[in-house]
């Protein structure tokens, strides 16, 4: 039996142009793209397993990925040779580590992390226009900081679940989560061990109602508790998320 090298890679990557994290037929994946450049480099084919299947449109900061090569390579080289073929993707490997055979991206993850920014001003989006949702009327921060209070520990988040979402159970455990405004700039800072399908996004896109004062803190519980996704808020645009970080 051959031996092969686990070679663990953090990503950052600008999602926009992507169809998402994930392979798919006629549409071009960050994924595929980290694939074909290990295949240029190393003239093997290898599987670029992830530790959370972004959509499309949405951001990392903190990707992590493994893959197997039967060949053994210093982990500068790898990092230079994938950041080389990757040039004008908006994919970048940002660090490159052997791991043990038994470590999983995915699974072996304790705890995932996901950012979300929107900016809060009137003026039109210019720079940052496919990074942050845009909302031009002003939001209340500290009824937003209230409402999450009440997602916080471990909760059927059935009202927060898309349709498409393949998980087995709704029951998820949000550990922390924080809102912070800089100047237009409010970031949501979310960690759970696991998400549902568009579980975050749909969090934030129920938050704005609170913040603009069509619900009160208090509603977004009733809507936790209704476990009913006709009853949460609109889900917020990919473009405002960010997969911050991975924690093993």
């Amino acid at each position: 039996m051959a031996l092969y090298t686990r070679y663990k890679i953090i990503i950052e990557y600008d999602g926009t142009n992507y169809c998402g994290w994930q392979k798919q037929q006629n549409a071009v994946s960050v994924q595929q793209r980290i694939e074909e450049a290990i295949r240029k480099f190393s003239q093997e084919v290898a599987v670029v397993y992830g530790a959370g299947r972004t959509d499309a449109g949405v951001h990392a900061t903190g990707q992590v990925a493994h893959f197997d090569l039967y060949k053994k390579f210093n982990c500068i080289t790898i990092q230079n040779a994938l950041n080389f073929y990757l040039q004008r993707t908006n994919i970048s490997i940002l660090n490159c580590e052997i791991v043990d055979k038994h470590f999983h991206a995915r699974f072996s993850a304790l705890k995932r992390a996901y950012k979300y920014i929107i900016i809060n001003r009137a003026a039109p989006l210019s720079l940052e226009r496919n990074r942050a949702w845009h909302i031009k009327h002003s939001l209340d921060l500290n009824a937003m900081q209230k409402a999450v209070q009440y997602l916080i520990g471990q909760h059927d988040f059935s009202s927060f679940r898309a349709a498409a979402c393949q998980a087995s159970t709704p029951i998820r455990t949000i550990d922390k989560i924080n809102i912070e405004q800089i100047n237009e700039y409010i970031f949501f800072d979310i960690a759970a061990p696991s998400f549902l399908h568009h579980m975050v996004r749909n969090i934030v896109g129920s938050l704005k109602l609170v913040g603009e004062h069509a619900w009160l803190p208090e509603n977004l519980n009733e809507v936790l508790l209704a476990r009913d996704r006709a009853k949460a808020g609109p889900t917020s645009p990919a473009c405002g998320l960010y997969f911050t970080q991975v924690i093993y």
